[in-house]
């Protein structure tokens, strides 16, 4: 049970969008880590979406730093960070802690003024809770992946069925 909790978020919620800024704001949070692809947009879109852009801005202006934090290349991480005005660290390799690290250093934060928000449990949320701090899983934007998530995702089905089974999660995909 123990390594089990490892992969557990902390919370769960359908999209980026029903996070919202005061609410982060009132429970002390001060910057979130978000990851990149199926997180906020799909994989194969180059750029955020109006609503994203929106969702950003309204980030911004409640004083959330945010740092976008992708297993993905420099080129693509740049080109969707660039135009919106967003850190990022790229080729993260995720689940490991560097870039976690870099991610707090970089936003002069503490561990538990930091959400962590990702759409997979064997790279965001691991890599979250491994840094110790609080983890936010989305459902995927889109139903496609590349190959090394498709696989990822038949793990985490396995885990989550698992977990299910033994009631220590409560949401329906």
């Amino acid at each position: 049970m123990g390594l089990l909790k490892l992969f557990l978020p902390d919370e769960h919620v359908k999209d980026i969008f029903k996070i919202k800024a005061e609410e982060l704001k009132k429970r002390g949070i001060k910057g979130v880590i978000t990851d990149l692809d199926n997180t906020l947009v799909e994989w194969d879109r180059p750029e955020a979406t109006p609503e994203l852009k929106k969702w950003f801005q309204e980030m911004k202006e409640q004083g959330i730093i945010i740092t976008i934090v992708s297993n993905n290349n420099q080129e693509r991480v740049k080109q969707f960070s660039d135009p919106i005005g967003v850190d990022y660290i790229y080729e993260a390799r995720k689940p490991m802690g560097r870039a976690f690290r870099k991610a707090l250093k970089d936003m002069k934060l503490k561990k538990e003024e930091i959400v962590v928000v990702g759409d997979q449990l064997l790279t965001d949320v691991l890599g979250g809770n491994r840094s110790g701090m609080h983890t936010i899983l989305v459902v995927p934007v889109a139903q496609t992946d590349g190959f090394f998530t498709r696989i990822n995702r038949k793990i985490e089905r396995s885990i989550l069925n698992y977990m299910r089974k033994k009631g220590m999660i409560y949401w329906e995909e």
